[in-house]
């Protein structure tokens, strides 16, 4: 073997060994446990496993279903059948501890307060000594069943399937009020701009909900969130403020948004989702609609919402509220309805100690002009659709349905 032969192998053995090295070196960084910063940030979401909707259907549908019990209770307790009993909540954050080192779980950190923000649900008493007068007594009657529900249907339900996601995500969506200690966790087209209006005049920002443009609620950034706390702030804000959500029924919400972003001008709507949803699911579709966007007909729309591979992402204004607001992970204490939208707010601010003055706004926030979106508009918008494509809407919207007991269309 002469010399440059000799070199040649060297060399080879010396590269076999670097990249061996490399290899060994990826690995073992790979087995390290998470950095303490990166566990910081996260939790475990339970993602909820539920019995398919027609298998609901069928065992409802085969036995005698008491009067009193809506459609939802008895999906409720089908489920709860068809997939056992087990505590929703018991193994929150508890994956994560349990990957710490021994010495990291003795030492303080973060994670001490976990079992005081996500441990399983309890149903706290509402705090109504600033109640005054006997008008809330009804309006008081329902909220204690829906926050009932919930906490049942939260604790009924649990999850075979863990979504591990980071805390500033599950918190994203819900807007602070320090001066009256209130978390709003925002709900697109169920009374979220007069909300805002409402928490900008609790916070001193304006003086009256009147004086709010539709600019300064949703882009003049006035209001914090809840994620640009530090850890210990989101904590302490979600163990003692009062948490509320408001929603609606599902499919007038959906029906609401597609009115409000694809039949009127919208700037932002139309060239981005207008004209994705026109070319993948129009056919022959004109030169003016693929350069605008403008003119998406409803059964297109929902082509695109039923779509695994949808041409673009989802929005808030039409995501699933189970997925903004994590309402079995944030023990919400106030559950507002927008069926019931202004005595529910109102209801709401005497609980919170807002000034006797401040009402909650009646006004329709855009496009005052057209009809209010109801269960009337919402059938006739569903006869576009086929049986088929109905079903699956509802199914798309299914948990929605169950955590706030609305009741379920005929699809």
């Amino acid at each position: 073997m002469n010399l440059q032969q000799v070199f040649v192998s060297l060399l080879m053995f010396g590269v076999a060994g670097l990249l061996l090295f490399m290899y060994l070196q990826a690995w073992t960084e790979e087995q390290n446990t998470v950095s303490g910063e990166k566990l910081q940030q996260q939790i475990t979401v339970q993602d909820f496993m539920l019995p398919p909707p027609e298998t609901q259907r069928k065992a409802a549908q085969s036995r005698h279903i008491s009067p009193e019990l809506g459609r939802q209770e008895v999906a409720m307790m089908d489920s709860q059948q068809w997939q056992g009993k087990a505590d929703p909540f018991g193994a929150v954050a508890v994956s994560l501890v349990s990957r710490l080192s021994d010495q990291q779980k003795i030492s303080k950190s973060p994670f001490s307060q976990f079992k005081e923000v996500y441990s399983s649900p309890v149903l706290h008493p509402l705090n109504k000594t600033l109640v005054t007068g006997d008008q809330w007594k009804d309006v008081d009657s329902i909220q204690e069943k829906r926050r009932s529900f919930l906490y049942e249907f939260c604790k009924k339900y649990n999850s075979m399937k863990k979504l591990r996601t980071h805390l500033v995500h599950v918190v994203s969506r819900i807007y602070v009020e320090d001066r009256h200690k209130v978390l709003y966790c925002e709900v697109p087209k169920a009374g979220c701009s007069n909300w805002k209006r409402v928490l900008m005049v609790l916070n001193g920002l304006a003086t009256s909900v009147h004086n709010i443009s539709h600019d300064d609620v949703h882009y003049g950034k006035h209001l914090r969130k809840l994620d640009s706390y530090d850890l210990k702030g989101i904590y302490t804000r979600l163990n003692t403020y009062t948490k509320t959500i408001f929603v609606r029924d599902p499919l007038e919400r959906l029906v609401s948004a597609f009115r409000d972003k694809f039949e009127h001008p919208n700037s932002y709507y139309h060239p981005v989702f207008g004209k994705a949803i026109i070319k993948k699911y129009r056919h022959n579709a004109n030169e003016e609609a693929l350069e605008t966007g403008s003119g998406v007909k409803f059964k297109e729309f929902i082509q695109y919402l039923l779509d695994s591979h949808r041409p673009v992402g989802m929005d808030i204004h039409w995501e699933q509220v189970s997925k903004l607001c994590y309402p079995c992970l944030i023990n919400y204490d106030f559950i507002g309805k927008f069926e019931t939208l202004e005595e529910d707010a109102n209801y709401f601010l005497q609980l919170v100690g807002a000034p006797t003055e401040l009402k909650f706004p009646r006004f329709k926030d855009r496009h005052s002009s057209d009809e209010r979106t109801s269960a009337e508009v919402v059938r006739q918008y569903l006869k576009e659709l086929s049986k088929e494509e109905r079903r699956l809407t509802y199914d798309f919207y299914y948990l929605d349905y169950l955590m706030f007991n609305y009741t379920s269309p005929i699809v």
